[in-house]
């Protein structure tokens, strides 16, 4: 804990040897020194006539934020002339107005002229005033702020380049934020052919020169470049192909096609650049992002510390593979090449990966091994994640027939024709079944998802992204290799790419021009941040799997603690298993309850009660905290209902609309239980472990929707299809069909084509 004007913060412990830039976004939370460079498009309105105030108070916000963590915060500021244009233009009206008003009267006080104010003038008039409102700003916070005013002369003198140095330093260890700007006041044009002589010498010719001077001298380890584009594209920004370039490398200035300067300001992208490569040669990061868009100027700065994925990051270690847009754009046309696949060569395929599966089981088995060794060395992960990521040969087998199951039903999943209308004479309309078009899989622990969601995706012609967990890394990478082994029997590879690089998730649901569907696989708060992430991208799935079973009066004794050990018991952990059991007032301490309490007991299952229930009780189990909990262990919650419509109002208000089952010999309770549950999955006198793509005869599942729209329940090769309308026409406008035209509607159905069933 450090101190500072008397209030105590918590610091973060940041320890970082300059002389390196960080490889990849991810460090750059361990950033210790930073410079933050406000272009004058930031800072200033956009009149051009002074400053952005709501911005400018964002911005020290988050310096304070980081600065009272314990990181050491430079900024270097435009705003001087923009700031001193306002007051001079305010001087000069009221300067005007005053004489007019005296000598010719009010009359002719519209036709006054403000005269071109001089930049030096601006500076001088706005450096006090600009300086006046961060210390104002920074006050709030209770960090103090220093002025600094340089020119490139001070860089080439020695003496002057040591006493900058020290005086920067000193601020620093006070805890105080220097801000630091070109004296625009008295600054001389730039020296004809000073710049980027090397690795010593840039000429401080705007303040992106500036800054990336001051970060090398200093030994930052971030500089932060804001300005009014999202960062650097590959062509200008604004035309039609121009791509946001999430990673800039040392020689990629060849791909790069510079637009013009910004609105204000000295520097252009092209000065940008050029400042961020000399930055980075002399082992500072960069990253230029946009600081005036009203979204996410907020937490630009927080963001970038952070390692999200903000603007264009500078770096010197290239990797290997493709990024993750690249594999996007590969994932988009090899999906759209599957697609074109006729339908028995994509059951090819899956048939191919099927016998992948079993025949190279062994090495598939020595992956996973590796997995399981590093999990249990490192004593990440619980027991029940555990043997999730274990594999078997039992799992591979099921796995295998799985697969077979998806080809063999896959024959017309794609191209189906599901309605056909006859609009009018030689007029026809088709809606036909086709991919949606990339999905992005995110799952944990669970690699037997990967050929499954794969098989899935193949079928129906689907591009694939797959990102899985660190802790199944090893198995993961060969059933995704087994799995373009089997692609590549039709030459389609590039249909399903695993996404290897260090993209958080939260990045990659920010890739709306890439991804087209979300399918989470995985914990409830996993969903949860996905739901929570994903930006403008649809998420298919559930957060929760509060699975209840009723038991009614008339249940069976014979079935109720059989079927309730099942959903309970089985399989504790899945998102299908029972978490709250419902049982009629009627039923208490009958002989049915004793044996279903017995059975629980001798299963090891801890029971909490729900508030009625431990109102019947003199001794009662531990008092549930929520009734809407997923225990995803041995462990459920206990309640009573009056009758089968209060079961119904319990469901409703405290499930997730995944599964729900009633025990009941009354087929006329079952019947009403049946239709007003409103869940995916509602079943009678069965488990609730029954919700599943496999049980279901769906092959496999990308997860369990309890959304509304498109697809709910288990999910299989139907859920991943779409729509198209395809018209036939010969020669057909509207303007026929008009109240004196020549045609008149039919909209007749015509019947689809036969199906194959083989």
């Amino acid at each position: 804990v450090r101190c500072w004007s008397n209030i105590p913060f918590i610091t973060v412990p940041l320890s970082r040897t300059h002389g390196k830039s960080f490889a990849h976004r991810s460090e750059l939370k361990h950033a210790k020194r930073i410079v933050v460079k406000l272009g004058s498009a930031v800072v200033t309105r956009g009149d051009e006539c002074g400053l952005a105030l709501g911005r400018l108070a964002s911005i020290v916000e988050q310096v304070s934020m980081l600065q009272n963590q314990g990181r050491e915060m430079m900024i270097v500021t435009s705003g001087a002339v923009a700031f001193g244009k306002q007051r001079l233009r305010h001087e000069i009206l009221l300067s005007q107005s005053v004489r007019q008003a005296l000598h010719s009267g009010q009359s002719q006080l519209k036709d006054m002229a403000i005269p071109v104010l001089e930049a030096r003038a601006c500076a001088a008039a706005g450096q006090s005033g600009l300086m006046a409102l961060y210390e104002a700003m920074f006050t709030q916070y209770s960090i103090c702020a220093a002025q600094i005013l340089v020119t490139n002369l001070d860089f080439h003198d020695e003496q002057k380049r040591r006493n900058l140095n020290g005086t920067l330093h000193e601020l620093l260890r006070m805890n105080i934020v220097p801000i630091i700007n070109t004296n625009d006041a008295v600054v001389p044009p730039p020296e004809p052919n000073s710049d980027l002589q090397g690795v010593n010498v840039i000429s401080v010719k705007d303040n992106d020169s500036l800054a990336a001077r001051l970060a090398v001298e200093m030994k930052t380890d971030l500089l932060i470049v804001l300005s009014d584009v999202e960062g650097l594209f590959d062509s200008p920004p604004g035309s039609d192909d121009a791509k946001l370039i999430d990673i800039f490398y040392p020689g990629d200035q060849q791909s790069v096609t510079f637009g013009t300067k910004s609105r204000v300001g000295m520097g252009g992208m092209e000065a940008k650049v050029k400042a961020a490569l000399w930055a980075l040669q002399g082992g500072t990061s960069v990253v230029i992002a946009n600081g005036t868009h009203p979204k996410i100027s907020g937490h630009v700065i927080t963001d970038i510390v952070e390692g999200k994925k903000v603007g264009t990051f500078f770096s010197e270690v290239k990797p290997a593979g493709p990024t993750v847009e690249q594999q996007g754009e590969m994932a988009r046309t090899g999906g759209r090449n599957l697609a074109a696949l006729q339908p028995e060569q994509r059951a090819e395929v899956i048939y191919r990966l099927a016998d992948l599966l079993t025949d190279q089981r062994e090495e598939i088995l020595l992956a996973n091994k590796k997995d399981l060794e590093e999990a249990e060395n490192k004593g990440r992960l619980a027991l029940p994640l555990l043997k999730r990521l274990s594999l078997s040969t039992s799992k591979l087998n099921s796995l295998a027939i799985g697969l077979r199951q998806i080809a063999a039903s896959s024959q017309d999943s794609v191209g189906r024709v599901i309605r056909r209308t006859r609009i009018a004479k030689d007029l026809e309309l088709e809606q036909v079944t086709v991919p949606i078009g990339v999905l992005l899989v995110i799952f944990e622990s669970r690699p037997d998802c990967l050929p499954q969601v794969s098989a899935l995706a193949i079928a129906s012609g689907n591009g694939l992204l797959l990102k899985g967990g660190k802790e199944a890394a090893h198995s993961n990478q060969i059933l995704h290799h087994l799995t373009q082994e089997a692609l590549s029997t039709h030459g389609v590879k590039d249909a399903v790419q695993l996404v290897n690089t260090r993209e958080e998730v939260e990045d990659l649901c920010r890739l709306d021009k890439l991804i087209d569907l979300i399918i989470p696989r995985g914990s409830s708060q996993l969903v949860r941040n996905i739901q929570k992430a994903a930006k403008g991208i649809p998420v298919m799935g559930h957060s929760e799997g509060i699975c209840h079973v009723y038991v009614d009066t008339d249940a069976s004794v014979e079935k109720v603690a059989r079927i309730i050990r099942d959903s309970k018991c089985e399989y504790p952990a899945a998102c299908n298993a029972l978490e709250t059991l419902l049982i009629h007032r009627d039923l208490l301490r009958t002989p049915l309850f004793d044996q279903i309490i017995d059975m629980l007991r001798v299963e090891q299952v801890k029971i909490h009660a729900g508030p009625k229930f431990a109102s019947y009780l003199t001794f009662s189990p531990s008092e549930v905290k929520s009734l809407r909990t997923e225990y995803g262990d041995l462990e459920c919650c206990i309640e009573v209902v009056d009758s089968v419509q209060e079961g119904i109002e319990h469901i409703h208000k405290y499930g997730s609309s995944h599964t729900d089952v009633i025990i009941t010999e009354n087929e006329k309770t079952a019947e009403f239980f049946l239709q007003h549950v409103d869940s995916a999955c509602v079943f009678w006198n069965a488990s609730t472990r029954f919700s599943d793509g496999y049980r279901f005869g769906l092959g496999a599942e990308v997860g369990i929707s309890t959304s509304r729209i498109h697809a709910r329940g288990p999910v299989g090769i139907e859920g991943l299809l779409t729509t198209k309308w395809l018209l036939r026409g010969d020669n057909h406008v509207v303007s026929d069909f008009s109240e004196h035209g020549s045609m008149k509607y039919l909209h007749e159905s015509l019947p689809l084509p036969q199906r194959n069933n083989n």
